[in-house]
C-alpha cells in the first residue's frame, strides 16, 4: 500500500498575506482533492497524510472537513497555538476528530531558533502526548539542536522531521546537518521524512544532487524510520509527482542493504505505523 505521507491543499482566498507569493506562478493558485486525485491515481498511490500549511485553526478545520469527503486522505496533521493557556483543551477537542494524526508548529518561519525549547510548551507537549498525536517538525538544518533537546524532554513523543530539515543542498553542504541528524536519529521516537528535497537542490533538482542526502537519512534512521512523501503541490516548484516518486525509489532502492520489505516500509508502512492510519 503505498502512502504519500504528506501532501497540501489551499485555497488562496484564506492566505492574504501568507506564503506562495504571487512570483511563484506554478502553485499561486488553489490547489484541491481534484487536482491532485489524477496524481494519485496514475501512481497507484492509495492514501494520504494531509499537512496543514497556515498556523490557524480555520486552517485546520478546513482540513478535517475536507478529510472527511475524501476517504484517501488517511490523516491530518493540523495545527494549535501551542503557546495558548488553552492548548490542551484546544488539543483534546481536536484530537476527538478520528482523522487528525499530527499537529505542526511552523518552526521555520519563528524568529527564535529555540523556541521548541520554551517550558511553557510543556503543557501542550504532554497533551499532544496523551492524545497520541505526532508532532511534524518543521525545521531548517539551524534548529535541530534545540529539536534534540525537546526530544530528550519528550521520550515518549513521536515526532517526525519534514523535509529531513531541509538541508542546504544547492550548496552541497552536509555538514553540520549529518552530525544533527544522525543525533536525532540516535532518539527512537524520531523519524524523517523524505519529502520536499528537490525543492532544495536549487537549479540542478537531480537525483545525483540528492544523493548523499538520502544515503545519509536512509544510514541513520534506517528503514524503519524513514517516510516518503511528496510534499505536493509545492513539488510543482522542482519536479512532478511521478518524476519524484520515481527518482526517490531509485535513491532508495540503491541503497545497498535495500529490500522488498524496506521499500514497503519506506513507502507505506512506516507512514500508517506512525500516523495510525486505517
Amino acid at each position: 500500500m503505498l502512502i504519500d505521507a504528506h501532501q497540501h491543499f489551499w485555497n488562496l482566498a484564506d492566505r492574504t498575506g501568507h506564503w506562495p507569493p504571487v512570483d511563484l506562478a506554478a502553485i499561486h493558485r488553489d490547489f484541491g482533492p481534484a487536482d491532485l486525485l489524477p496524481e494519485l491515481a496514475r501512481c497507484e498511490v492509495t492514501g494520504t497524510v494531509l499537512v496543514q500549511s497556515l498556523p490557524t485553526i480555520a486552517d485546520t478545520i478546513y482540513l478535517l472537513e475536507t478529510a472527511q469527503r475524501n476517504p484517501f486522505v488517511r490523516g491530518v496533521v493540523g495545527w494549535v497555538d501551542l503557546l495558548a493557556a488553552d492548548a490542551p483543551a484546544q488539543i483534546a477537542a481536536l484530537a476527538r476528530q478520528p482523522k487528525l494524526k499530527g499537529l505542526r508548529p511552523m518552526l521555520q518561519d519563528i524568529p527564535d531558533t529555540d523556541w521548541i525549547t520554551n517550558p511553557a510548551l510543556e503543557p501542550a507537549l504532554r497533551a499532544m502526548q496523551a492524545q497520541g498525536l505526532v508532532f511534524d517538525a518543521l525545521v531548517l538544518p539551524r534548529h535541530l539542536p534545540a529539536l534534540q533537546a525537546m526530544a530528550q524532554r519528550h521520550p515518549s513523543l513521536s515526532i517526525v522531521i519534514d523535509h529531513a530539515a531541509k538541508p542546504e543542498i544547492a550548496l552541497g553542504r552536509l555538514e553540520p546537518w549529518r552530525g544533527h541528524m544522525e543525533a536525532l536519529a540516535n532518539l527512537p521516537k524520531v523519524y524523517c521524512k523524505l519529502s520536499g528535497l528537490l525543492t532544495e537542490a536549487g537549479a540542478h533538482p537531480t537525483a545525483q544532487a540528492l544523493g548523499p542526502y538520502v544515503d545519509h537519512v536512509l544510514k541513520v534512521f534506517g528503514v524503519r524510520r524513514l517516510i516518503w512523501g511528496s510534499d505536493w503541490p509545492v513539488l510543482e516548484l522542482a519536479a512532478d509527482y511521478p518524476g519524484w516518486l520515481a527518482m526517490a525509489r531509485a535513491l532508495c532502492r540503491a541503497h545497498p542493504d535495500m529490500d522488498d520489505a524496506g521499500m514497503a516500509a519506506i513507502f507505506g508502512g512506516n507512514a500508517r505505523r506512525l500516523y495510525y492510519l486505517d
